[in-house]
């Protein structure tokens, strides 16, 4: 297996859970991180070797590494050969390496389509080329697949049953030492580095406009345990440092116990959404990068619960968009409709249930029944 981020490592640890419960003596190896760990994947690599920000100087310093690193664990896979190899997310890594498997005979499953729906359509040859079964997380990919002749299974998305239907505000606001009539704000400025760099400061700024304008309000931020220092170091920058709660980690109990949070794009923001949380979806990146990105946008949203849902259900701010003033205005809106149009939050609530219920299926036996198939064939 391999999951190249954060959000790849989680999945592929709640898909390792059902592997283990199918196949009690499987031996899993590869690339991944600690939420795979715990459930006895031996890391080859950890899964933050991959990591990288869309298309950016720092991908062009480390594609010689990154490569290498395929080629590796191509060779040793081909050396070893494992009874089937499942690629986590990361297309542009896994495909590549699935492809190379592929035509040498090993049974190859990707688990989560690639987002050809939303942009790079291209990739969809690739995906035919390198796989022998994808395992999708959204409802809608498996016929999109079909008519291009890929095989692929629904899943449903794994979070969905992680997250409980109605999560527990004031527990998780106790576990925090957060009064219940608190205004919090969960502030979430992502999962890689490259990503804090863009965005932390921004966020951090805005917690600051916030705050002038609402002294009482309580900021949280989840951080990734690997980045919480260079986090730390921007909020000293931002001269938010004392106004901000760092949690290691966390992020779900920040999510319940928050009323609205400011997020990176990203799958934190279906998180936030199954958590029925108000959001204001924001994202940054270099001038290059995003000039190559929104010219393979295929729709007109960039986060997930607004794709899923098919609409604006929520805000986002992008690029240049992205101004603290923006916001921090932004985030202002929610809670003040927390308060003078309570109808506006019920309904946002009342379709994010709808999205985890159509979401919410048992995916780990969905998937290892797919997997079983693939190996028996």
């Amino acid at each position: 297996m391999v999951a190249g981020e954060a959000s790849g490592d989680l999945l592929a640890g709640l898909l390792l859970a059902g592997l283990r419960q199918r196949w009690p003596e499987a031996i899993t190896q590869g690339i991944g991180g600690p939420q795979m760990a715990k459930q006895g994947f031996s890391a080859w690599w950890p899964h933050h070797k991959l990591s990288v920000h869309g298309f950016s100087w720092e991908l062009l310093r480390r594609y010689r590494e990154i490569v290498g690193i395929r080629a590796t664990l191509g060779d040793r896979l081909l050396h070893n050969r494992p009874d089937v190899f499942i690629g986590v997310d990361a297309p542009d890594f896994n495909l590549a390496l699935e492809a190379r498997l592929k035509a040498q005979g090993m049974k190859t499953v990707h688990f989560v389509c690639p987002s050809i729906w939303a942009w790079r359509p291209e990739r969809v040859e690739k995906l035919r080329q390198s796989t022998d079964h994808v395992l999708c997380i959204f409802p809608f990919e498996p016929a999109l697949l079909a008519a291009h002749g890929i095989p692929a299974t629904y899943v449903g998305h794994p979070l969905a049953a992680v997250i409980p239907m109605e999560s527990d505000k004031a527990a998780a606001r106790r576990a925090l030492g957060l009064a219940d009539a608190e205004e919090v704000v969960a502030l979430l400025p992502g999962s890689r580095q490259s990503e804090i760099r863009h965005l932390a400061l921004r966020f951090f700024r805005a917690a600051a406009l916030m705050q002038s304008a609402r002294p009482a309000i309580k900021f949280i931020v989840p951080a990734v345990p690997g980045l919480l220092p260079e986090i730390q170091a921007i909020a000293e920058r931002s001269g938010m440092a004392d106004c901000l709660q760092m949690l290691s980690g966390q992020s779900h109990t920040a999510l319940a116990a928050c009323d609205v949070t400011l997020i990176a794009s990203g799958t934190a923001t279906l998180e936030a959404a199954l958590f029925k949380r108000p959001m204001v979806i924001a994202y940054n990146m270099s001038w290059v990068s995003w000039q190559i990105m929104r010219r393979k946008r295929l729709q007109p949203w960039v986060g997930l619960p607004n794709i899923l849902c098919g609409d604006f259900v929520v805000p986002e701010l992008l690029q240049d968009a992205a101004t603290p003033e923006a916001l921090a205005e932004a985030v202002l809106q929610w809670l003040d409709a927390a308060r003078q149009a309570p109808a506006k939050i019920a309904a946002l609530e009342s379709r994010f249930c709808e999205l985890h219920a159509e979401l919410l299926r048992d995916t780990s036996q969905l998937a290892t029944d797919a997997i079983e198939k693939i190996l028996q064939s």
